[in-house]
């Protein structure tokens, strides 16, 4: 698992070409990438993901599939429906899961990259399907105590900073992915 400093201008970048070394090792060519952004937008520490979904679907990059917005956010109560629509409508997807977590209170502010599969709801002792063959988590709060109402009470910009962190990331990537792709073209 790879840590990222969202204080640290770096981070996003540093963050873009692990990622985009991890996809290139991980995925089969021509398997259909999904980005599943999971969480709630009725709790602000759990929103990440959400937001994450909605600034990746403005850009539109046809490229990939994102599931989990703002306006239809995955979570708890319908994650397992998602993932039999995502099964259903794409021949073995490579999916990459992102998700708030809770953490050490050193660790708030830092997002990480991991292959294999994402744990949802772990933070909060739900039972949630495991998810992903790489995962992508930004710690909102801490961990151990009351962890529902560290969600509640998350600060907007601990979230917001962490997703504007983790797209400028993404975005990297999948320019360089579209600047691989047209190179083997050309």
């Amino acid at each position: 698992m790879f840590y990222y400093n969202s204080n640290q201008l770096s981070s996003s970048f540093e963050f873009g070409r692990e990622l985009l070394q991890m996809i290139s090792m991980e995925r089969q060519y021509c398997q259909p990438i999904v980005f599943l952004c999971i969480g709630s937008d009725r709790a602000t520490g759990d929103s990440l993901g959400p937001i994450i979904g909605y600034k990746l679907q403005q850009h539109r990059y046809s490229s990939i599939t994102v599931y989990g917005t703002l306006e239809k956010p995955v979570h708890a109560k319908n994650l397992q429906d998602v993932l039999e629509e995502i099964y259903i409508t794409f021949e073995n997807p490579f999916i990459i899961a992102i998700d708030a977590s809770l953490g050490k209170s050193s660790h708030i502010g830092y997002f990480t990259l991991a292959q294999g599969s994402l744990k949802p709801g772990a933070g909060v002792g739900k039972e949630l399907p495991d998810v992903g063959n790489i995962f992508i988590t930004g710690i909102v709060n801490l961990s151990g105590f009351l962890e529902h109402s560290l969600l509640q009470t998350t600060r907007l910009y601990t979230v917001m900073s962490l997703a504007d962190h983790i797209c400028t990331g993404i975005f990297y990537c999948l320019a360089k992915m579209e600047q691989q792709t047209a190179d083997v073209i050309v």
